[in-house]
């Protein structure tokens, strides 16, 4: 190894260790080490001379020192680096400029104009015959992600290598064409299966996605929101119900109990003359009494429907099974006979749930309404029995 290759190999080494950023996995110092060796390979096989081979072997050393400032025009940085580097080691002007164009050399798609260019052009690109060719790709694609330069899919990835290898690469020299060919073909053959085991992938999963969609549109897997959204709002409406009622009865026995006493200890006194001032608030309180017990009768009131269907409702829509109502007098096999029907047609069970929910509101609304009713002749009663009973003692304290 000449003086001036053990510099450069010193310096280049010193550089990307120091400045290159990590995120570039693939264009690093094993980067440039791998194409400095299949540089030496090429060499010596074609018979190249002694200048010409160090020649060659500095710029692979140099190739891609430029990342160091980027991605963008590497090949540029890397010659004024290269160039820098050799005028400080006292190398002619002419020989600069023939590594510099070797270093140029190397930039893509570029068309080699003579032996050296088509030697460094093929150490460049050598790992496409190689056999670790596919931890290679694995690499660049990573420090494409990292560098923010670009991010796709898989097939996109080996669409893209495909592409390379069939329509913009080709090997330049006698020895490359010789020996990395069949490699290179091989790891394109590779590539191909795992296109079309990635398009199998792709279409399988398609057809799984619009069986799931159609499956959706059948109604054969309810989705879960749904289901959700009906089972609260059920279960809040049977809840607000059972309040109802239970105030219902509340009121019902309170007043049953208060009309109990009046009965048994106030309405035997109305035989005596001298509690004939207590006749009218004792009818007062009798009356708003009675109102509130049959409103609370009716509030908690249960309504019973024919419950029957025929299978022409079922057909049409027009029975909601899910309430006991509609069915109660069915046969059980003509019951489960419709329930079948509905659970096969989306649009029907979601048709009946949402109808008994809306018949569960009137219900509801009818209950309050009553109920509403009833606290507030319940309290209007108390207050007037009260007041006439007020009034009918002053009045008897006066006339005594």
């Amino acid at each position: 190894m000449s003086t001036l290759i053990a510099a450069a190999e010193k310096y280049v080494f010193n550089l990307l260790n120091k400045e290159l950023e990590r995120k570039y996995v693939y264009h690093n110092l094993v980067h440039t080490q791998r194409v400095v060796e299949k540089t030496k390979e090429l060499a010596e096989n074609l018979s190249i001379d002694k200048e010409a081979t160090e020649n060659l072997e500095i710029a692979a050393w140099f190739h891609d020192t430029g990342y160091i400032k980027g991605a963008v025009n590497h090949e540029k940085e890397s010659v004024k680096i290269a160039s820098t580097f050799l005028k400080n080691h006292d190398v002619s002007d002419e020989r600069i400029e023939v590594i510099s164009s070797l270093i140029m050399a190397t930039k893509i798609n570029h068309e080699p104009k003579d032996d050296l260019e088509r030697i460094i052009v093929d150490a460049d690109c050598a790992h496409l015959a190689s056999k670790n060719y596919f931890d290679y790709t694995s690499l660049l694609r990573k420090e494409w992600e990292l560098t923010g330069f670009q991010n796709v899919s898989d097939l996109e990835w080996v669409e893209g290598n495909i592409d390379f290898f069939s329509k913009h690469h080709k090997f330049n020299t006698e020895y490359a064409l010789k020996k990395w060919s069949n490699p290179k073909e091989k790891n394109l053959a590779k590539m191909l299966k795992i296109q079309k085991d990635l398009k199998e992938d792709i279409k399988k999963f398609n057809q799984k996605q619009e069986a799931l969609e159609l499956k959706k549109e059948k109604g054969n897997v309810p989705e879960r929101g749904v289901e959700t959204m009906f089972r609260v709002a059920l279960r809040n409406h049977i809840t607000l119900s059972d309040i109802a009622d239970t105030k219902a009865n509340i009121l019902l026995s309170v007043n049953a109990i208060i009309i109990s006493l009046a009965l048994s200890n106030l309405l035997p006194k109305l035989d005596n003359p001298s509690n004939g001032h207590l006749f009218i608030p004792t009818i007062i309180f009798i009356i708003f009494t009675v109102a509130s017990i049959v409103l609370s009768v009716l509030a908690t009131r249960p309504n019973v429907t024919g419950g029957k269907f025929t299978k022409e409702d079922v057909a049409n829509k027009k029975v909601n099974l899910l309430f006991f109502g509609n069915f109660h007098k069915m046969k059980l096999e003509d019951f489960e006979w419709g329930i079948q029907e509905m659970m096969k047609d989306r649009d029907y069970l979601y048709g009946s749930l949402t109808k008994d929910l809306y018949f569960l509101g009137l219900v509801l609304n009818r209950k309050y309404s009553i109920l509403r009713l009833t606290y507030t002749v319940f309290m209007i009663g108390i207050l007037v029995s009260v007041l006439a009973f007020a009034v009918s003692f002053y009045y008897q304290g006066m006339a005594s």
